[in-house]
């Protein structure tokens, strides 16, 4: 770590003290390193806006390394537009108490904007939400999906009744879910949700990646919005 933060405190420091033409001879005397932490002891307060923008830079080039598989759905995951220009990808769990209340969010993200489509990673890391995670995704076979998820964040809980219930209340064909629940396709689909989920450094749910930027938390709908309005058009990406 200490090594990374010379690294990023000398490219900053060097720039403002000498220009990026000095940079070599600072850095073959010493000169540089001596510069750098004085600069930084008398402005202690930039660094915490260095190490954003270090973490920023480095999300983003693990969010490059990863390629499309992020922003591409599974076929019918999706809430808001399917078609639209702007992407929002979630990871989340029917278990986390955080993505019950990010639904909310997202809802009113979906109503505000026409062009937004919500790409739903079914990531369950919690104990007990495997079962869910599969039959929401059989929901999306159905053309369902969005019913389906919603219905199962108003129930109480997540255990196998609760998901019949909101099966219910979608409108699923329910043998064919639970037939499409176990397959391939969809045991694929959660491991690759996982395999994308580490690949971007993510520790839980829900996570995000809003306007070409992966973040985690429930960081709030004005977050979201302002990392959707600030990245360009992707549904295509």
């Amino acid at each position: 770590m200490a090594g990374n933060w010379t690294t990023i405190a000398a490219s900053g420091a060097l720039a403002l003290v000498a220009g990026f033409g000095g940079a070599a001879l600072y850095d073959r005397t010493g000169m540089g390193q001596k510069q750098t932490r004085a600069y930084l002891l008398e402005n202690p307060e930039i660094l915490p806006e260095m190490a954003e923008a270090y973490q920023k830079q480095e999300a983003k080039e693990r969010l490059a390394q990863v390629g499309g598989d992020a922003m591409q759905p599974f076929p019918g995951a999706v809430l808001g537009n399917p078609q639209g220009t702007r992407t929002l990808v979630e990871f989340s769990d029917y278990n986390c108490g955080y993505c019950r209340m990010a639904r909310d969010h997202v809802d009113a993200l979906v109503a505000a904007d026409p062009e937004l489509r919500v790409v739903v990673r079914e990531w369950p890391i919690f104990e007990g939400s495997e079962e869910p995670a599969r039959m929401a995704l059989a929901a999306a076979k159905q053309g369902k999906y969005a019913a389906f998820h919603a219905a199962l964040f108003e129930e109480d809980s997540r255990d196998a009744e609760s998901i019949r219930r909101a099966a219910a209340k979608a409108g699923l064909d329910l043998d064919r879910a639970i037939e499409d629940a176990v397959g391939e396709d969809i045991t694929v689909e959660l491991a690759k949700n996982q395999s994308v989920a580490q690949a971007l450094g993510f520790g839980g749910t829900p996570s995000w990646i809003a306007g070409g930027t992966p973040l985690e938390g429930a960081v709030g709908q004005e977050r979201l919005a302002e990392l959707i309005a600030s990245g360009a058009d992707d549904a295509g990406a």
